[in-house]
């Protein structure tokens, strides 16, 4: 019997493009993936000098596709010049309001300092009073009574050259009239200058009843101070908190466009780096596409020479099948290996 040898073989075109393709993803299979240009590659501990090399080589394959790619990479548009402006004018506002509190609470402060101690005692009022003494009373007492004294004694003289003129100079009526002037003028002296210390200390306690008025009235503006004070520091805290939550938002957008310049230098450096692999895919699959739709072309067959054992099974065959020639077919199957 007849042993046969068949081959299916695509069209020629077919076959060299598969080849072609074998060809092609072992040799890319070699080829190390970098994402890096030449100047980011360095020779590791333990890297022979072949496999550095070959870094190199993929590494300026790299530079030369990202910059073939370079109209294809993605970008990440920039701020708009509105947007700018309203970050910095939403930083600018984050604690202005600090000035204000500071000043507030310097005023504050101060006015507690001019309020003092209002003493209310008998004692610590006289006390006090000394304090508001004018420095130039000593001054003007003295000064008044000398020209009291200078008065007085114009008018003894007076006095003296009438006694003189009427010849009674040094007679007892004389010498009383002197006495009761004197008497008299010592009087109107301690009185004049009882009157001066009484109006000095009258002006001392109105400007010493006046000051406790001021300083009362710093109290209260004081108390209110506090109050405002008190409303300053829950702004403070409400503003605080917005101030957060607005500078929140700012880096959160800030963060979202670096994000954004990160994720597209990112996807251009992958584009570049795996663009052999990804075109050696597509032609893959053109291929297979390509091969899939073109069948066998060519067959070829091996027959080998006859035995002479199949020689005479191949006559009885034949007288066989004119025998059957005369009889209704019947279909026989026979495998021989």
């Amino acid at each position: 019997m007849a042993v046969q040898t068949t081959r299916t073989l695509p069209a020629q075109f077919v076959e060299d493009l598969g080849k072609d393709l074998a060809t092609q993803v072992t040799a890319q299979s070699g080829v190390p993936v970098v994402s890096t240009g030449l100047a980011g590659i360095s020779q590791q501990a333990g890297e022979t000098a072949a496999d550095f090399a070959a870094r190199q080589d993929a590494a300026r394959g790299f530079t030369t596709r990202q910059q073939s790619l370079a109209g294809l990479a993605p970008t990440v548009a920039a701020q708009d010049a509105l947007q700018t402006q309203a970050q910095n004018l939403a930083s600018q506002g984050v604690g202005s309001f600090a000035p204000f509190l500071q000043q507030a609470q310097a005023a504050g402060t101060a006015a507690g300092t001019a309020l003092g101690g209002v003493g209310l005692g008998a004692t610590a009022f006289q006390q006090d009073v000394q304090d508001f003494m004018s420095p130039f009373q000593t001054q003007v007492i003295d000064a008044t009574l000398a020209e009291f004294d200078r008065n007085t004694a114009q008018r003894e003289q007076q006095i003296r050259d009438q006694q003189a003129s009427l010849g009674v100079l040094g007679a007892g009526r004389a010498g009383v009239q002197l006495a009761e002037f004197g008497t008299g003028a010592a009087r109107e002296r301690a009185l004049l200058q009882a009157g001066l210390l009484q109006q000095g200390f009258g002006q001392a306690a109105t400007a010493r009843q006046q000051d406790i008025a001021n300083r009362g009235a710093l109290a209260s503006q004081q108390q209110g101070l506090g109050a405002f004070q008190a409303g300053l520091g829950t702004q403070q805290q409400a503003a605080t908190g917005t101030d957060i939550s607005r500078l929140g938002s700012l880096g959160a957008l800030n963060q979202a466009q670096q994000q954004a310049t990160l994720d597209a230098t990112r996807e251009a450096a992958r584009q570049a780096a795996f663009l052999p692999q990804e075109q050696l895919d597509r032609f893959a699959g053109q291929v297979t596409g390509i091969m899939g739709g073109y069948p066998a072309q060519f067959q070829t067959t091996n027959v080998p020479n006859p035995t002479p054992l199949q020689t005479a099974l191949g006559i009885g065959t034949t007288l066989a099948g004119i025998y059957t020639g005369f009889r209704p077919p019947v279909q026989r199957f026979q495998n021989v290996g």
